[in-house]
């Protein structure tokens, strides 16, 4: 079974994660790098927000 820690631990900057499985560590900020700086875009009924540092991306 894989923990909590085991999911942030195991990031993959390729991947699109779902907000609702992946909530962020901290509000607001990249769980990969810490930044919060994001660009977002809409498409297909979501909303993706993407990492301006270092590219990590979710479905919010």
């Amino acid at each position: 079974m894989e923990t909590i820690e085991d999911k942030y631990a195991n990031i993959n900057l390729n991947k699109i994660y779902e907000y609702k499985d992946l909530p962020d560590k901290i509000a607001g900020r990249c769980d990969y790098c810490g930044s919060v700086k994001f660009k977002s875009s809409v498409g297909g009924g979501k909303f993706l927000r993407e990492c301006t540092k270092c590219g990590m991306k979710k479905n919010i």
